[in-house]
């Protein structure tokens, strides 16, 4: 009975970090690009923004994943060990978003405001899941 109480307390536990980061991946996610993303995805059905907020949310599920199958350390270091690597992961997610409105013409970041799905977002979209995956193979 205590390793059922153990494993639902971590199950808990990285559950509720997991939620953290996809918070902090929605609100890095919104400071990056123009409008709200509420308004733009729930009340203007905006694809763009869509997309590029369901690969930072696919992303940080990856990290987070990775991390909870490599931590063998107990549940408090492994909590720790999420929050740490689900935080790079977002910071280079949102590098990656950076870099990719850098070195390409017109500005991606104004791209998810617009109405007409545009290839400029799917382009940010596999750059943060790639991030993701990098992240997840570094931890394991």
């Amino acid at each position: 009975m205590t390793n059922v109480l153990y494993l639902t307390a971590a199950a808990l536990g990285y559950g509720l970090v997991g939620l953290v980061l996809m918070v902090v991946g929605y609100v890095l996610t919104d400071l990056l690009t123009p409008g709200r993303l509420a308004d733009l995805i729930w009340v203007n059905r905006n694809r763009n923004a869509a997309v590029l907020l369901a690969s930072n949310l696919l992303g940080v599920g990856i990290i987070v994943a990775m991390a909870i199958f490599a931590s063998e350390e107990g549940i408090w270091l492994g909590l720790l060990s999420t929050v740490a690597y689900g935080l790079v992961g977002l910071v280079l997610m949102a590098l990656s978003f950076l870099v990719v409105d850098l070195l390409t013409p017109g500005k991606p970041g104004t791209v998810v405001a617009e109405t007409e799905l545009h290839p400029a977002v799917w382009v940010s979209a596999a750059a943060h899941l790639a991030v993701a995956f990098i992240v997840a193979a570094a931890i394991s």
